[in-house]
């Protein structure tokens, strides 16, 4: 959920970002299969001495440098290059799973495996030689991935499949991977001539890298500003806020308090500071960022017609109208007109929610905190003040009840109780010392995947928090007596300890951490023993944010807080009463924040709906005209805030940004069956239920459609009753 600060680094959630439909995440690495020998001495010897390239266990993140990875690459891009020709020799007649779509899965995981860390290091530790590293390969990476998906004869081969006595043999799980992938090579432009296939692989490979560069300028623009603010500046913000800050100031050499735009900064001064001049300046730096109101090098302005005149020209090639029909293929909505009316009808049950909320900041800003011309820089000041004069507590208060070890605690205790599964912290490599490494062990005290946590924000790391994989579960040998166990890292952004002390984390951030878990226990709880469709892989988009959401419910709980709070200066768990107001705030502003997260879905699908190379000018043009017709609040004119939306430019989320809302009716659906059980006595953490729903969407993966899982679930067709109501707002709007 976004707040009303111009920021996507409020919530911002991502996934695994596929870079192709056909996507080199989708398959892993063996020499066991007879179609292909994969590996020879030298490339053995190049394993042992490059650490990159050993797959044996976890990565070896002490060992890995930015040097290993143009060898490494190219070493698995070779592999991958043989193998596909090998098998593109074999006559659809003759093709099987065994002899086609195995040797492609060992080849292709490995070269998952092997990009997913270096782009990993690239997103949490960005320095030039990391950068630099990641450039340098992007293109021979996407470069294959296009090969692939355009392969006349690995087409003709999944389509001999569908035709033959085979297709029956296969099962139902691996018939759904054949079919998404016939579908995924027409998205790829296998269908193409020559000569367009050409061009469409000139546009992938254009197309990511203006997403990189999108990225590199965004993560410049915020780390290149600093304000240093005086004692009478920073009057209002929390201590612990501004003890980072003036530490931050000294290691710079610097007096005062240094103030940047990464999140744990930039938030304090919108929420607290009493300077109504340094809310405007700070917050104008960040609405600014990327765009040509700033630093002309790091302008996104132009990137962004780039990036969407690309896609434009793809969908064209690939007989669609628009990019949003591309991106709609792998999804569960039908059409651009069924995601706008589903928004639509969302922002009218939310408008006049939405306009009480503002009438009332209004009139409160204007008798109490003598604004009465309110201003973007003020709404998050302003609604602060109103929340704890309304409620009679602030987030800082909260605040000080979680620290990060405890809420881990009671997270995990969640998943224990819901899952009957077991977080177990173990020492392995990491990339940073921030870092954790948590096994998952089952009932038998087997384990069953693991997951890193990277937990605070820090210079050189993306801003945001999403969970991502390491590996993928699969079984490594045809008899099944072998499994991979899935990894996965989760990152976030939380304000970083100070001198020693407990990190403590807002409420908001406590259910980040949930959202994200949601993703890492998709991701862990499989048991699809197929690669291509385990854990959120195949799972379409608009739907693969359901487990992440689920799991933010159990953050409004009583008990659920309880257990993982302990006050950093007295212990005590959190009060009944701080709980009653805090659960009463709930829904603060929630038309607004509805009508938010609708405006930026609106414009997403719009903009890759109505975009055309000659018309640049809508990418500011569309968000105000959105803006006038749906929004409450109006910000400023040089407000950029599209410069920096990378869910859409660079995360994955094109024409799919709509997927929050549509998974959020699908998730506090599925959490209403847990609260229909709690009204008959029974706990919210359910096991009878939590294991239903293991079975029922976790375990399934993409193995089939996510309607199927849903109803194997509720028994039902979705219902968007529930996230009315969990949202405050009227069910009969």
């Amino acid at each position: 959920m976004l707040s009303n600060t111009e920021t996507t680094q409020t919530r911002p959630y991502h996934v695994v970002g596929f870079l192709y439909p056909f996507s080199i995440k989708y398959f892993t690495p063996t020499t066991r299969y007879n179609a292909v020998s994969l590996y020879s001495e030298k490339r053995i010897a190049m394993t042992l001495s490059n650490p990159l390239l050993d797959l044996t266990d976890l990565p070896r993140w002490h060992d890995i440098t930015p040097a290993h990875v143009n060898e490494a690459v190219t070493a698995v891009l070779s592999d991958a290059h043989a193998t596909l020709a090998q098998v593109e020799a074999i006559a659809p007649s003759d093709a099987t799973w065994d002899n086609c779509m195995m040797p492609l899965n060992d080849v292709m995981e490995r070269l998952s495996r092997v990009w997913g860390v270096v782009s990993h290091c690239h997103h949490v530790i960005d320095t030039p030689e990391w950068r630099e590293a990641y450039n340098a390969q992007l293109e021979a990476v996407t470069e294959f991935g296009t090969v692939l998906g355009q392969s006349d004869k690995l087409l003709a081969q999944q389509q001999a499949f569908t035709q033959s006595p085979r297709w029956e043999a296969l099962t139902p799980t691996r018939q759904h991977i054949v079919t998404n992938a016939l579908r995924d090579f027409k998205l790829s432009g296998a269908l193409l001539n020559d000569v367009d296939k050409t061009e469409f692989a000139q546009l992938r490979a254009k197309e990511a890298a203006l997403q990189a560069k999108f990225s590199e300028n965004l993560l410049d623009a915020t780390n290149a500003y600093a304000y240093f603010a005086d004692d009478v500046e920073v009057m209002g913000i929390p201590v612990e806020a501004q003890a980072s800050m003036k530490a931050a100031a000294q290691k710079d050499g610097k007096e005062g308090y240094k103030i940047t735009l990464q999140f744990p900064s930039y938030f304090p001064v919108m929420q607290y500071a009493e300077d109504r001049a340094l809310r405007e300046k700070i917050y104008r730096a960040n609405v600014t960022r990327a765009s040509e109101l700033g630093d002309a090098t790091l302008d996104n302005s132009q990137i962004m017609a780039d990036i969407l005149s690309t896609r434009q020209r793809m969908a064209v090639l690939l007989g669609y109208a628009h990019y949003a029909e591309v991106s709609l293929a792998t999804k569960m909505a039908d059409s651009v007109r069924q995601v706008t009316d589903f928004l639509y009808d969302l922002a009218y049950k939310a408008q006049a929610s939405a306009n009480e909320d503002m009438v009332a900041l209004r009139l409160f800003a204007a008798e109490h905190l003598a604004l009465s011309d309110l201003e973007a820089w003020d709404i998050t000041y302003a609604s602060e003040k109103l929340r704890e004069v309304r409620y009679a507590f602030s987030e800082q208060e909260v605040k000080d009840y979680f620290p990060l070890t405890n809420v881990l605690n009671g997270l995990f205790h969640v998943v224990e109780q819901l899952f009957g599964v077991r977080f177990v912290k173990k020492n392995v490599q990491v990339w940073h010392a921030d870092v954790q490494f948590f096994e998952l062990k089952n009932q038998a005290d087997q384990v069953i995947g693991g997951v890193y946590l990277d937990p605070f924000a820090r210079e050189g790391k993306n801003a945001g928090a999403w969970m991502d994989e390491v590996r993928a579960r699969r079984v490594l040998d045809p008899q099944g007596a072998s499994l991979q166990t899935p990894i996965a890292h989760m990152v976030t952004n939380f304000t970083p300890p100070f001198e020693g002390q407990n990190s403590t984390l807002t409420h908001d951030d406590i259910i980040t951490l949930f959202h994200e878990t949601g993703h890492a226990l998709h991701h862990l709880l499989t048991q699809v023993d197929d690669l291509e469709v385990a854990g959120i892989r195949g799972v379409e988009w608009d739907a693969v944010e359901l487990p992440s959401q689920f799991m933010e419910n159990f953050c409004w709980d009583f008990d659920v807080l309880s257990r993982m709070s302990a006050h950093i200066d007295t212990g005590a768990s959190l009060p009944h009463e701080l709980f009653d107001k805090m659960l009463a705030a709930k829904n603060f502003q929630s038309g607004l924040q509805m009508l938010r997260q609708v405006e930026f879905s609106l414009y997403d699908m719009k903009l890759h709906e109505q975009f055309t190379a000659d018309a640049p000018q809508l990418i500011n043009g569309l968000m105000d005209a959105i803006r006038e017709e749906i929004a409450v609040v109006k910000p400023p004119a040089f407000n950029r805030f599209q410069h920096s939306f990378s869910h859409i430019f660079a995360g994955g989320y094109s024409a799919g940004y709509y997927s929050y809302k549509w998974a959020e009716v699908l998730s506090a659906d599925v959490f209403s069956a847990f609260e229909a059980a709690q009204a008959e006595d029974a706990p919210l953490l359910n096991s009878t239920l939590g294991q239903t729903y293991w079975q029922s969407i976790l375990a399934v993966g993409g193995s089939r459609p996510a309607m199927d899982s849903f109803k194997a679930f509720m028994a039902r067709e979705p219902n968007v009753d529930a996230l009315l109501r969990h949202s405050g707002l009227s069910v009969s709007a």
